[in-house]
């Protein structure tokens, strides 16, 4: 599959989801790019603002088994990963797969359970496989985690582990709607006379798998691998961040701006690709000084001042270069910019 075939396919599946999932295009978008660089995504917000139903939607739209852990005070790491039990039919001790083994799993409100079953979570999203009892299994493929949480100030929530929060490739906040685009959410629920709109399946497993391949073809200039690399030490180097970004973090942003490149039916990225994720890739990977806190300064804020004070490449299409792969209008090489002084 081409980038711009990836990209036609993924298009059609937004525009499917927003049937189910209204006034929130760019919160669709980013969780869309999650899937297509084949990572995890955490929506983080207030309860009620649809986070379930996207979840929802999207493995519906996407044709992918769904299975929901709802995460409360009390589960324990066996009920998400699964455990053996004892077969009196053959005497034997049987394994039995816990919800993980599907293709999307919601965990949701991961934020109330305690660290020892969040961290149940962390072999599942950073390798695809859950050990128990000395014994590994494979995931089903693809496996994607959308963790929802509510923010952290909210009664009877835990913090989650910085390595957890560094195995989501990007975090989505939902926010309110507009009051023209609640009042048109509310009409649309009256005129389908029914909770939740019947949703089409577009693709399946294979096709989503295929679509993470075609990013494979999305070529990165040299120029913007160093403004990644600049904006990830630009992080570290911060006097408001206390922990940067990790290197995982730099190869989060790359693949969710080939990604952005993919659903725009480009086959190359540009700088534009890589500013517009830096903060829903990275601002949940640092950790700021803690007298922050009592000023309200968050991580969003701090890594959008970041964002603005690194100075882009001046990376451009090169028309001149032409190829059999690039027979489609809009679609090139990089022509690499001067030398800079």
């Amino acid at each position: 599959m081409t980038p711009r075939e990836a990209g036609e396919r993924a298009r059609r599946v937004l525009t499917e989801i927003e049937r189910a999932v209204v006034g929130k295009p760019d919160s669709l978008e980013l969780v869309m790019l999650g899937v297509l660089a084949g990572g995890h995504i955490l929506i983080e917000d207030l309860p009620g603002l649809g986070k379930t139903l996207l979840a929802r939607s999207f493995a519906t739209a996407l044709g992918l088994d769904f299975r929901r852990i709802q995460f409360t005070p009390d589960l324990l790491p066996s009920d998400v990963s699964g455990a053996p039990f004892y077969d009196q039919r053959s005497g034997e001790m049987v394994f039995r797969p816990g919800p993980l083994f599907t293709h999307l799993l919601l965990a949701d409100e991961i934020n109330r359970t305690p660290p020892k079953t969040q961290a149940a979570l962390l072999e599942a999203m950073a390798e695809a496989q859950v050990s128990v009892d000395g014994v590994t299994r494979r995931l089903p493929e693809p496996f994607v985690v959308i963790a929802t949480a509510n923010p952290i100030e909210y009664e009877g929530t835990y913090s989650l582990p910085e390595a957890q929060l560094d195995r989501f490739l990007l975090r989505v906040r939902m926010g309110y709607l507009p009051p023209r685009d609640e009042a048109s959410m509310l009409r649309i629920r009256l005129d389908r006379a029914a909770p939740e709109a019947v949703l089409n399946t577009l693709s399946t497993p294979a096709e989503v798998l295929a679509m993470r391949a075609s990013l494979e073809s999305v070529e990165v200039d040299d120029d913007l691998i160093a403004y990644v690399i600049a904006l990830i030490g630009a992080t570290r180097a911060h006097p408001q961040i206390q922990v940067g970004a990790s290197p995982r973090g730099g190869l989060a942003l790359v693949q969710l701006a080939r990604a952005r490149a993919v659903l725009d039916g480009r086959d190359y990225v540009t700088p534009e690709d890589v500013k517009a994720l830096v903060v829903p890739a990275l601002a949940h990977r640092v950790t700021l000084r803690p007298e922050l806190w009592v000023r309200q300064i968050n991580a969003d804020d701090v890594i959008a001042e970041l964002a603005r004070s690194v100075p882009a490449p001046q990376t451009l299409p090169d028309d001149k270069r032409t190829d059999d792969r690039h027979s489609e209008d809009q679609q090139g090489a990089f022509r690499r910019p001067a030398a800079r002084p």
